[in-house]
């Protein structure tokens, strides 16, 4: 995979967390408490909804730091080595995840 080829890969990752976001605002929105409204249970069911959404976009957040930060190695022509040890991240890693930062023995702790 070339150099252009990952760039791009990581930015149609972001491309996806931003719609994903967008996609999610609504459930993310302040939960109205309007008893004359809903049910009980159907405002803690949409109260559960929301922080499940607020979570998914708490991850889509730390993912878009990653994602960045891979993007950042690939500038300083330091992407594809662990951050850690300094050893080549294996190509298989790198193809599941192109925003990883940390070689397998280095995840595992070995």
């Amino acid at each position: 995979m070339t150099e252009a080829d990952i760039h791009k890969r990581l930015n149609d990752l972001l491309v996806e967390l931003d719609a994903e976001d967008a996609a999610s605002a609504g459930a993310r929105s302040v939960v109205e408490l309007d008893q004359s409204a809903t049910g009980r249970l159907s405002r803690m069911d949409a109260l559960q909804h929301q922080a499940m959404a607020q979570a998914q976009q708490r991850r889509r957040a730390a993912d878009r730091l990653r994602i960045r930060a891979a993007l950042e190695r690939l500038a300083e022509g330091e992407y594809g080595y662990c951050t850690d040890c300094g050893e080549q991240i294996a190509a298989a890693r790198l193809a599941t995840d192109p925003a990883i930062a940390r070689c397998a023995d280095c995840t595992r702790g070995t």
